[in-house]
This record gives structure tokens, C-alpha cells and sequence, in this order.
């Protein structure tokens, strides 16, 4: 374990600094669209799913910049990009307010695309694997347990803003956030220093690790795996809290349902951060993507009720806990640490997209299909992922 001194003066500060970053971020602009854009499609009389694909328009323009933000990381450091991610998301939220028109509307969004990218997960995993290097995973598993509480305090805390100064003061603050902690933070607290990366010499018998390569068919499959996961908490975030209600379960019930899903999440890493250290991750994710079909299993044989919907809740959270933790953790064991901020916005790009796609596949499946289809589907994609890292080999 980290001394008391590495979290002020060594490396080890910038897990507690992204760790009050991340909360911020992902509080600010990912988690508020539920909340306020149905009060923007009912203010300015458009419909809810035009104003809803704001977001989607974000999530692409997040997916589409992801590669650039990760080479930029590899070349400058999280404390330039992650500062410039901040203020380029307290700008498009400021703006949003403004954004009277449709087509300015979704210019906004492609702005917090850009923010998002800078700004959350797969920034800081790059981030920490600059710093760090090779032994980055438990700073990884431990900025995701913060990380976890992110939508904890971001949704009562957007309800009570919204509450007091409206939708657009809301979005004030949350730019004063973004602004005044989290750029300083990033441009001043942030460790600037960067882990030597060990390149062993061509004809040496005995390396330190026995590493795959970062393109051709074992990048492919890992891209794959995670891309194909990314459609499970995207889809079912949109959706399942509204499947749970239509099968007969009561709204306060459902949303306490809803709230296993962040403990649960925090439960899985915290376990995996105390014990997980010498199990490969690997291991850790196939684990995941098969508890999580077993938990689809479960929902798809004993139907949906309460005590099933809650037990779902649970598995699918503490699955998702682990799954965040391995997307920084598997390229990181498999392909090493150099260049790891390019790699990771390459893995990145595929996962946006599919997130932005998710809500509206499983929409189109429910209104052509049913309820049950629509998981199915969500489960076929963990399927997909889980036979992947099956056949991803250790090197």
C-alpha cells in the first residue's frame, strides 16, 4: 500500500485528484441529460427524442476525437488535456443554455463530445497509465472506486440544483465546477512526472513481462469484447428501470431498485482492489461478463419481480464495477504500458460509438418487438464480450 507522503508529494496524488474530478465530471455532463434534457424538449416545444440526441451526437464526437485525446496524452500529459477537457466542458455548458436552435443545439453537444473525451474513464486511465506505467492497475481499480459514486451524488444533487435555480443555473454551476476545481486541479495538482518505460533489448532471453502486440488480431479482439459490452450498461441505463416498471413493479419500488446499482458497482471494486492484485485481469473479466449472463439467465427464467429486478440490480452493478476497472487494466497487462494513452483512446472510439447507439437499438427493438427481446439482445452483446476475452490468450 501507498504511504500517506505518495498521496501528497508522490505519484500517488493523482488518484485522489481525478478521484474529485471524475465525481465532477461525470456528475456534470454525463449524468444530467436524464434529468434536464426533458425540461429542455418541453421549454423550447421539441420533441424528447430530438433533444435526447444531443447526447448521442455527443457520445459519437467523444468517440470520433477519443484517438486524438489519448495521443495528445502520450505526448503532454493528462495535466494539459484533462485541463483543456474541463474548460471545454464548462464552455459548451454555459452555451447550452443559449442554444435556441436545433442546429446550435447539437453544435453544443459536439462541444461536450469533445469535454467528455478529455475529461472522463478512458482520459484518466491514460493519465495513470503515463504515470505509473506498468504497476498503473491498482491506481486504476482505485480512482474507479470514487468514481462509483459519481451518479450517487450527481443525480440528487442535479434534482436539488434544478430545484432551486432551474435547468440553466444548474448547468452555471456545474461550469463553475468544471472551471474552478477541476481545471486547477488537473493543470496544477496533477503529477506531471511520467514512469520510464522499460524497452527490452532486441536479443534479451529474459524480459520483465512477455507482452502481445497492440494491433492485429489480439487488439482486435480485446476492441471487440469491450465494444461489445459497451451496448449492456448504455442500453440498460436508457431502459431497464422502465422495463422493471412496465412489468408491474411500482415506481418507488423501481427507482430504490435502481439505487443498488451504484453500491453494488463500488462493492465489486473495493472487493477486487483488497484481493484482486495478483489475479490477471483477464480473469476478472470473464468472471464479470459471466455473472452478468447468469443474471440475465435468472431475470429471463423466474420472470421479473421485485426480489429478481433487485437481485439483477446487484449482479449487473457489481459485473459493471469489474468491467470498468479491466478497461484499464487488460490493455495495460496485455500490451503494456508505452503508448498507452494512444491505445486507449483507440479502444475508446468503438466503445462511444456503440454507447451512443445502445438507447436507440434497444428502443427500436422494444417498440418492434417486446421487452424480453430487447434483453435478449443486451444479453447477446455480454455473450459476444465474454467469448472474446475467452479467446484472448495470456502472453
Amino acid at each position: 500500500m501507498p504511504s500517506p507522503r505518495d498521496f501528497i508529494n508522490g505519484p500517488w496524488r493523482a488518484v485522489p485528484v481525478l478521484g474529485v474530478t471524475q465525481i465532477i465530471a461525470w456528475g456534470s455532463i454525463f449524468y444530467t441529460p436524464v434529468l434536464i434534457v426533458p425540461l429542455i424538449a418541453a421549454e423550447r416545444s421539441w420533441s424528447l427524442a430530438l433533444s435526447m440526441a444531443g447526447f448521442s451526437v455527443a457520445l459519437l464526437a467523444a468517440g470520433l476525437i477519443a484517438p486524438f485525446v489519448g495521443r495528445s496524452i502520450d505526448r503532454f500529459g493528462g495535466h494539459v488535456v484533462m485541463t483543456v477537457g474541463s474548460l471545454t466542458g464548462a464552455l459548451g455548458l454555459v452555451l447550452i443554455g443559449y442554444a435556441e436552435h436545433p442546429v446550435a443545439y447539437f453544435a453544443v453537444w459536439i462541444v461536450l463530445g469533445a469535454a467528455l473525451s478529455a475529461s472522463l474513464y478512458d482520459a484518466a486511465f491514460g493519465t495513470l497509465g503515463r504515470i505509473f506505467g506498468a504497476a498503473a492497475r491498482r491506481p486504476i481499480t482505485a480512482l474507479t472506486l470514487a468514481g462509483g459514486f459519481a451518479s450517487t451524488a450527481g443525480w440528487p444533487a442535479t434534482h436539488f440544483l434544478i430545484e432551486a435555480v432551474g435547468w440553466r443555473g444548474t448547468y452555471v454551476v456545474y461550469a463553475a465546477l468544471l472551471a474552478f476545481v477541476c481545471a486547477p486541479l488537473h493543470a496544477f495538482v496533477l503529477p506531471r512526472s511520467r514512469a520510464e518505460i522499460v524497452v527490452p533489448k532486441s536479443g534479451d532471453v529474459e524480459t520483465p513481462a512477455k507482452l502481445l502486440a497492440s494491433k492485429g488480431l489480439p487488439f482486435i479482439m480485446v476492441a471487440s469484447a469491450f465494444t461489445a459490452y459497451a451496448f449492456v450498461p448504455s442500453g440498460l441505463s436508457a431502459h431497464l428501470l422502465a422495463i422493471f416498471s412496465r412489468s408491474g413493479i411500482d415506481a418507488g419500488t423501481v427507482v430504490w431498485i435502481g439505487a443498488l446499482f451504484g453500491p453494488a458497482q463500488v462493492g465489486a471494486r473495493l472487493i477486487e482492489f483488497s484481493f484482486g492484485k495478483d489475479v490477471h485481469p483477464l480473469w476478472v473479466v470473464r468472471f464479470a461478463l459471466g455473472t452478468l449472463l447468469c443474471a440475465f439467465v435468472m431475470l429471463a427464467v423466474l420472470g421479473v419481480s421485485v426480489p429478481v429486478a433487485a437481485a439483477f440490480a446487484l449482479l449487473f452493478g457489481g459485473a459493471n464495477g469489474l468491467v470498468t476497472i479491466t478497461r484499464g487494466a487488460v490493455p495495460l497487462a496485455l500490451f503494456g504500458a508505452q503508448g498507452y494513452g494512444r491505445l486507449m483512446g483507440r479502444l475508446a472510439a468503438p466503445f462511444l460509438l456503440m454507447q451512443a447507439a445502445a438507447p436507440l437499438i434497444m428502443a427500436f427493438v422494444i417498440d418492434q418487438a417486446s421487452d424480453f427481446a430487447a434483453l435478449a439482445l443486451a444479453s447477446s452483446f455480454a455473450a459476444v464480450g465474454l467469448i472474446c476475452f475467452i479467446v484472448i490468450r495470456r502472453p
